[in-house]
């Protein structure tokens, strides 16, 4: 990579998948209780669904495991098209998420994550699995968890929030979908010195082209 290539480190759950609408109705299936006493706006703690932090780690456990939910999620919209006109620019993207967090199941997470990144044509030159995000390298993160902004921003990171119900409390900039992160991310990085000059919104994006060379 040269010096001046844009590193865009970008998250998944809840900035690319739509991990909410995806969880929601296996847990309902899991506790045997309808869906509409989860409701879709949560805190990061799913306090308003009744989990302990062992109850969710559960869930989730079975929700990756047995329903292969990390190969099936929703793509936020407009994501792939606002990645690959980035990536057509010259940005270099790099996926960073936190799917390893537990001792198990990292071949299934790990494969189902790549599966679903072709499935959902998110373009990207490079992928981490890790927590602590400020060892990753990157100009600019587009990150949801809170914690992981502050700590980021701690670093001294540039940090744009993608819109949820749990980060409300965290201080912009903020997106509140992929058009709008597509302009600031364009803004962000001028102020940075980066010259990126994307394609216009509305040119088709290829099926074939999956991941970059």
């Amino acid at each position: 990579m040269q010096s001046d290539t844009l590193i865009l480190g970008v998250d998944l759950d809840g900035v690319c998948a739509d991990y909410t609408t995806a969880f929601r109705p296996l847990v309902a299936q899991e506790l045997n209780v309808p869906l509409s006493s989860l409701p879709e706006e949560r805190s990061w703690d799913f306090s308003e669904w009744g989990l302990s932090p062992q109850e969710f780690e559960d869930l989730h456990h079975k929700a990756v495991e047995d329903h292969r939910m990390f190969r099936s999620m929703p793509v936020f919209e407009n994501a792939s098209e606002v990645l690959w006109r980035l990536s057509d620019a010259g940005v270099w993207i790099r996926i960073i998420t936190h799917r390893l967090y537990v001792n198990w199941g990292h071949a299934v997470a790990v494969t189902d994550t790549v599966e679903w990144l072709d499935q959902a044509r998110i373009p990207y030159r490079d992928i981490c699995f890790l927590g602590d995000k400020p060892e990753v390298e990157a100009d600019i993160y587009l990150e949801d968890a809170p914690h992981n902004i502050t700590s980021l921003r701690n670093s001294g990171n540039s940090v744009i929030v993608f819109d949820a119900p749990y980060n409300q409390q965290v201080d912009g900039p903020r997106a509140t979908n992929w058009l709008n992160c597509e302009q600031m991310i364009l803004d962000l990085a001028a102020e940075k010195g980066f010259e990126i000059q994307p394609e216009l919104p509305g040119l088709e994006v290829s099926d074939a082209r999956l991941i970059e060379d």
